[in-house]
């Protein structure tokens, strides 16, 4: 039961030479060692107790993993806090209704009671990160077998959890593993569930260029939304109540009207769900030419038939938006990084690591025994597994996204409300028909699940015909035709499992079941080599300091504001204004609408205090930090580590981003805050929530 030590990651990332400061998304326990002075030297007044403190407040308690996929900040000493239009796109959406369309029309709260509580909506403060992993070690070392090591480890592990929130129940305590299980920490949090939609601009705004503008510089959306925490009367969390009042926060952060210049020093930090920067070769290629390519494929045919629905009916708008976005956002970013994986030769640069790695490791009898066979595991895993991802790429992408299989077990958590709120029946139809067929088109007929032979011997092989007859005969396809049958089946002493749905989820299940265990015994084979093959290659790296890969553990990336060339004789500015969306506008074009009041706002030139030297309103800019999914909402701050904009999106040219950094390329596409407060005040006439804020002008 042999661990890879510790004390060899930690000798590592003391080193003294880091990456370039455009690179990496960094622990701020280690600040201190790794990072601050070369933070300092590209401008940073702050020290790393400013960032990160366990004793005092500091700036980590001002930024929210907010809804557990986004990041958000603290703006006012009353729990008011700023994240993405697109972060808080779904809450949105929740509480839209046709009559009360706050995603078409944008919302402003003008007072506290005006604030709408965002049902389901949590956000988690960081309390402090403890490394863990020489305890742990330690409680295996003794291990008899396989059984007994992961015994010993569980119960370290609860042993751990506990004694961390002991003393504090409003805690909540994990832990997590890093560099690829070489590396554990114990991450202790605190967790508000009473969250209030204060406002957002409407869609034509927070999601100016939707899909087309999507990934693409120059950008010219006003991507934010405004939140509220609430907490009881001692300031903790606590579920929502008309008696809850604001949060008072540790620490808010200050915001800062000066803006942006070319070079200027500007950090990142929140949670960044995950990279892949020690990718093989073979996964690479299983990325792009399966998991990327088939989830473009079929997203694309998926959205096609949610989108004509929503343009035709207000209320498959609603009901479908979030949804369309969380679909269309990865449809696009695979695209994209399929595209730059053949332009950036990213398989060929990742196999020419490995022989790089493998001649090293070649060069020492000790380095033969502990990483020798590393890659070469790896690679034949992922080939092996070829045929069961294809296949579970296709359930999962195709089938499973029928939403009439999932109803049952959603339907079961609260009598229907929720589902049935965002349920079109006519949609959802329509798009059976056509994953089914891809799915029989695509797939190899030894993985269709039973109810293929049913389409064939009852339907003639019309799998219209047998999707009718589901949807006519199902009863789950509304809230009624379900209220009545669980109602008499409740009376009758029986449930609903009869129904046909039911039947043709079992189906789906036998097929998973097929695919499912070679995948997970694929990925056990895979997690062991991988662990070898990254502490190999941090110890080849010497003395240049590593990051671990994101996993939505808070991160701080540190940058310059900067311009890039993405291609020979183009050269793109680091920020754009509002005269890029008048430029844009297309009233023919539900992406390109600009609503009339921002039109009169521009030919005015009313931008108060917010405008640029010249006159001119900003809109986004441009840095080099080191961002993927998750970074949404991250608050961009200055060499004071004042608020200077909100990060939202990565450029299309560097779209490889999450496996290789790419510097010459790679940008980080933020909001300019003086563009938020400008929509804020002058827009949506909602001024009286700058009061609170603490701007530096």
């Amino acid at each position: 039961m042999k661990k890879l030590g510790f004390l060899l990651v930690f000798a590592i990332l003391m080193g003294s030479a880091p990456l370039k400061a455009d690179e990496g998304m960094w622990l701020l326990p280690l600040l201190e060692k790794l990072n601050i002075k070369k933070m300092q030297e590209m401008g940073c007044k702050l020290s790393a107790e400013d960032i990160y403190s366990i004793n005092n407040s500091s700036l980590k308690d001002a930024i929210v993993h907010f809804g557990g996929g986004c990041t958000a900040e603290i703006v006012s000493d009353k729990g008011l806090l700023f994240t993405n239009h697109h972060c808080g796109y779904g809450s949105i959406q929740a509480l839209s209704t046709v009559e009360h369309d706050y995603l078409k029309d944008g919302y402003w709260a003008m007072n506290l009671k005006e604030e709408l509580p965002a049902k389901g909506l949590s956000v988690t403060f960081v309390d402090k990160f403890v490394d863990v992993t020489e305890r742990l070690n330690k409680a295996v070392a003794k291990a008899k077998d396989e059984a007994d090591y992961k015994k010993r480890w569980d119960k370290e592990i609860a042993k751990i959890k506990e004694e961390a929130v002991k003393a504090d129940p409003t805690l909540n305590a994990r832990v997590t593993s890093f560099y690829n299980d070489n590396m554990y920490l114990l991450i202790t949090t605190r967790t508000f569930k009473d969250i209030r939609f204060v406002g957002a601009p409407p869609s034509s705004i927070g999601k100016f260029g939707a899909d087309t503008d999507n990934w693409m510089w120059p950008r010219h959306t006003g991507d934010f939304s405004v939140f509220r925490i609430y907490a009881d009367k001692n300031n903790n969390p606590a579920e929502y109540s008309e008696d809850n009042v604001p949060y008072t926060p540790k620490q808010s952060l200050k915001i800062s009207l000066k803006g942006v210049k070319e070079n200027d020093f500007a950090m990142i930090i929140g949670f960044p769900g995950r990279t892949t920067r020690f990718m093989s070769s073979e996964e690479a290629k299983e990325t792009q030419n399966i998991n990327n390519a088939i989830s473009i494929y079929v997203r694309g045919e998926k959205q096609d038939i949610w989108m004509n629905d929503m343009l035709a009916d207000p209320k498959v708008r609603i009901q479908y938006s979030s949804k369309y976005a969380g679909s269309s956002n990865g449809w696009k970013k695979w695209m994209g990084m399929n595209e730059t994986f053949d332009k950036l030769n990213i398989v060929e640069r990742r196999a020419a690591e490995e022989k790089a790695f493998n001649e090293w490791v070649a060069a020492d009898p000790a380095r033969v025994e502990k990483y020798g066979t590393a890659v070469e595991t790896i690679n034949n895993a992922i080939k092996e597994r070829a045929e069961m991802a294809y296949v579970y790429r296709y359930i999962s992408e195709s089938l499973s996204s029928i939403e009439l299989i999932r109803a049952p077990q959603r339907v079961q958590r609260d009598g229907g409300a929720g589902f049935y709120k965002d349920y079109s029946a006519s949609t959802d139809r329509k798009l059976a028909k056509r994953m089914i067929a891809i799915y029989k088109e695509k797939v190899d007929p030894k993985y269709h699940p039973a109810f293929f032979a049913e389409i064939d011997s009852k339907f003639g092989g019309s799998i219209d015909a047998f999707v009718d007859n589901l949807f006519d005969t199902s009863v789950y396809t509304s809230q009624e035709k379900y209220s009545a049958a669980a109602k008499e089946a409740a009376a009758a002493g029986k449930n609903l499992s009869g129904d046909p749905v039911e039947a043709l989820r079992a189906d789906l299940h036998k097929v998973s079941g097929m695919v499912m265990p070679k995948l997970m015994a694929s990925s056990g084979i895979i997690n062991k080599a991988k662990k070898a093959y990254v502490a190999g290659t941090l110890e080849m790296m010497g003395d240049n300091a590593s990051y671990p890969d994101a996993n939505s553990t808070m991160r701080l990336t540190y940058s310059k504001v900067l311009p890039y060339s993405p291609k020979d004789a183009v050269i793109y500015d680091y920020v754009t204004t509002l005269d890029g969306v008048m430029e844009k506008e297309d009233p023919d074009n539900w992406e390109f609408v600009v609503p009339e009041k921002l039109k009169e706002l521009w030919k005015a030139k009313d931008f108060g205090e917010y405008a640029l030297e010249d006159g001119r309103m900003p809109v986004c800019f441009l840095c080099n930090g080191d961002i993927t999914g998750g970074n949404s909402g991250s608050p961009v701050l200055n060499d004071k580590g004042e608020l200077l904009g909100l990060a939202f999106d990565g450029n299309w040219e560097a779209m490889s981003g999450d496996v290789i950094f790419e510097p010459s390329l790679q940008r980080c596409i933020n909001v300019d805050i003086r563009y938020v407060l400008f929509i804020i005040d002058k827009f949506g006439d909602a001024g009286y929530l700058l009061d609170e804020m603490d701007i530096v002008r």
